[in-house]
């Protein structure tokens, strides 16, 4: 019963170990803890031999993970690790420290069987050699391995930090070529937040190792002055024996500290100079050595000669010399090898590979929205000196969706070397649109108030609106706005420029295929009517034309249920496609009314004359889908230079006014003006709101 009791007992013991084991956080919160208590309670000699073991058991281990890993970050958690085997020396050398001076006085063996043999093998019972050397070892660890390391540590850091914008920059460009996903860009990004993180922390572990052996110097001095001091004063002890039993045990546990600690001196500076390598230090030292032979051969030619020269050994460097002569020969040969194998392995993937020609259906494909850059404008896509040109127009398109009620299709950005190097040219389905030229290091500075701008600078036209403006370099750019001007950034002009082209195109870029689409993404509520509305009532294609006309005069197709409902309304009369954009205009008067406020909250308006409404309205000919203005070309003239002289009267007194008509005559109105003021809006009555306020400002 006893047996089974007491085995019972070590099961449960094992069970609670191994339980302790899978629980990783609760055995480390155990270890910290049990460091700490070691620095307030005393410590058995046992103990400490036990425990100094572990120590230089730790430092063995880190130095060869270090040396096995293939990256630094595969050991991320270094700084922790260095953190905690430091902080298990010093409690160890305080222990130490107290056994020491309580029982040195009863011989070299009072701290422990691990300090008496490391003192008495390292000093062969002279304490001064003991002392010279614990001296040389310190010296190394603290001026030669910490000193180098932190150094690298720190600069590492610092350029990790410093290339971290230009890293980013590189892979968002990459993403936005295609080269990777997004995936694959974030897996990127997050790499490069840790590699930045760990070099960090790095820079300030390196502060660990320096302290430790500082450290290790003042204890060991404070050991070896207070053991003599205790040992004379209090023991009664002779100078000579007092010296000679403190000092041996007090530089055996130096010996016993400082060994680990240059364990992990070098561990930690493996570590850091190993960035930018990938394999393990094996590969990445014998490898690169190897990789010329050249070097190997000069080498051993070296080491020949020298062998030669009067009274040099010569049997040592006759075996270096043929060693390196041999590596020499061997990696020559694999190098031509290898680059045999490399040649034959490129030769039969092309032969076996067929170059694939590009189908020529592909060159019927053809770009909706295309922006040509000259090569000085091509940094601007990567970011440089402000938001990045792919970005803004990510924005537009969402800004777009949201004003006009379709997603534009995706902008294409390419670089043309026939470009000027400032130059950019908008093209809509291939076919120029607008063109500008940038300074990609100034901004563009403009004057609300027309007048002249009063910086220094290259004068120039604003390529959107023809506006005056001034090309200002970077500096000035608080002062301008300080005196109230606008201030443009190169990408915000090509993305403004980019704005107006669309709109002015917009109804070009609503396919049939973006119809379809828009009407498949209606929601299920109002499935039904697109049912009964196609094809029975209109075509896709003639709905099509519907909201073309809208987009034609900028009105957003985003209320698309409303739009519908007005076709619908419209086609119990008429299948005329302009007198259904007529009635669908009536439907969306909220809409556009509420569009053409101004900031004062009203529209302004200028009404066509009796007259002219009677001089269109008869010269309106034809019935149903035949109607057409025939007008006389002077009539015609008149007209315009008419409209074209209020227009620009209003526009001298800072007023935007719309151009008030009958609705019978709006559309063939509308026809004449936007070919001389293609952004004059051109209402009928219906389009005003009954809720809405409006302003005459004079009559036609």
């Amino acid at each position: 019963m006893a047996d089974t009791s007491a085995g019972n007992s070590a099961n449960s013991l094992l069970v609670k170990v191994n339980d302790l084991i899978r629980r990783g956080d609760v055995a480390l919160a155990l270890g910290v803890a049990c460091i700490l208590v070691v620095l307030i309670l005393p410590m058995p000699a046992w103990v400490l031999d036990v425990s100094l073991a572990v120590s230089i058991t730790l430092s063995v281990l880190i130095l060869m993970t270090v040396l096995f890993m293939e990256k630094p970050l595969d050991f991320s958690s270094f700084p922790m690790v260095l953190l905690i085997a430091t902080m298990i020396r010093l409690s160890l050398n305080l222990a130490s420290t107290r056994l020491i001076l309580s029982d040195g006085h009863e011989g070299t063996a009072a701290a422990g069987a691990v300090i008496q043999a490391f003192g008495n093998f390292v000093m062969g019972g002279n304490f001064v050699i003991g002392i010279i050397i614990f001296s040389i070892l310190v010296i190394v660890n603290f001026v030669v391995i910490t000193k180098g390391s932190g150094r690298i540590a720190e600069v590492a850091a610092r350029f990790s930090l410093d290339s971290l914008p230009g890293k980013q920059m590189a892979i968002d460009a990459d993403m936005s070529a295609g080269l990777i996903n997004e995936t694959e860009a974030r897996q990127r990004r997050q790499s490069l937040e840790d590699e930045s993180n760990f070099f960090g922390s790095m820079d300030g572990a390196a502060k660990f190792v320096r302290g430790d052996a500082i450290a290790g110097l003042l204890i060991t001095f404070i050991n070896v002055v207070g053991g003599i001091i205790i040992g004379v004063a209090q023991m009664d002890m002779n100078f000579g024996d007092a010296a000679h039993s403190y000092t041996l045990l007090t530089v055996g546990d130096g010996l016993v500290t400082q060994i680990p600690a240059i364990i992990v001196s070098i561990a930690a500076g493996l570590l850091v100079s190993k960035a930018g390598i990938t394999g393990s230090a094996d590969k990445a030292v014998f490898g690169q050595l190897s990789g010329y032979p050249r070097a190997l051969g000069l080498s051993s030619f070296l080491m020949i000669t020298l062998a030669m020269m009067p009274g040099i050994p010569a049997l040592p460097f006759l075996l270096l010399g043929g060693a390196a002569g041999g590596f020499a020969w061997v990696a020559g040969k694999h190098r031509k090898e290898r680059a045999a194998q490399e040649a034959q392995i490129t030769r039969q993937e092309s032969e076996a590979a067929p170059a694939v020609e590009e189908p020529i259906s592909n060159a019927l494909q053809i770009d909706h929205v295309r922006l040509e850059l000259g090569y000085g404008l091509l940094p601007m896509i990567n970011g440089e000196g402000g938001q990045r040109l792919t970005d803004q127009i990510k924005s537009l398109r969402r800004q777009l969706a949201q004003e006009i009620g379709f997603v534009l299709p995706s902008v294409r950005i390419q670089d043309n070397l026939q470009l000027p190097a400032n130059a950019y040219v908008l093209r809509i389905k291939e076919i120029e649109a607008g063109r500008g030229e940038l300074r990609p290091s100034s901004v563009l500075v403009m004057d609300p108030k027309g007048d002249k701008i009063g910086l220094p600078g290259e004068e120039t036209l604003e390529p959107t609106f023809g506006l005056p403006a001034m090309w200002c370099e970077k500096s000035c750019r608080e002062e301008a706005l300080f005196r109230g001007y606008t201030v443009v950034d190169p990408p915000t002009v090509i993305t403004t420029h980019l704005t107006e082209i669309i709109k002015e195109n917009m109804a070009e870029l609503l396919s049939y295929a973006e119809t379809q689409k828009l009407l498949d993404e209606l929601d299920e509520e109002q499935q039904k009517l697109i049912t009964d509305l196609v094809p029975n009532l209109i075509s896709v294609g003639g709905l099509q034309r519907v909201l073309q006309n809208l987009l034609n005069e900028r009105v957003s197709i985003r209320d698309l249920p409303t739009i519908l409902e007005g076709v619908a309304e419209a086609c119990g009369y008429s299948r005329n496609v302009t007198a259904i954009t007529e009635h669908v205009r009536a439907r969306l008067a909220r809409q556009i009314s509420n569009a053409q406020v101004n900031d004062q909250g009203f529209i302004p308006i200028l009404t066509l004359s009796p007259s002219w409404e009677q001089a269109f309205a008869e010269s309106i000919v034809g019935e149903g889908e035949e109607k057409q203005l025939s007008m006389a070309p002077s009539k015609l003239q008149e007209f315009i230079a008419t409209v074209r002289q209020n227009f620009e009267r209003q526009a001298m007194m800072g007023e935007t006014p719309v151009l008030l008509t009958s609705p019978v005559i709006r559309p063939f109105v509308r026809s004449i003006v936007e070919r001389f003021r293609p952004s004059t809006v051109v209402l009928s009555q219906n389009e005003i709101h009954p809720k809405a306020k409006i302003k005459t400002l004079g009559q036609i």
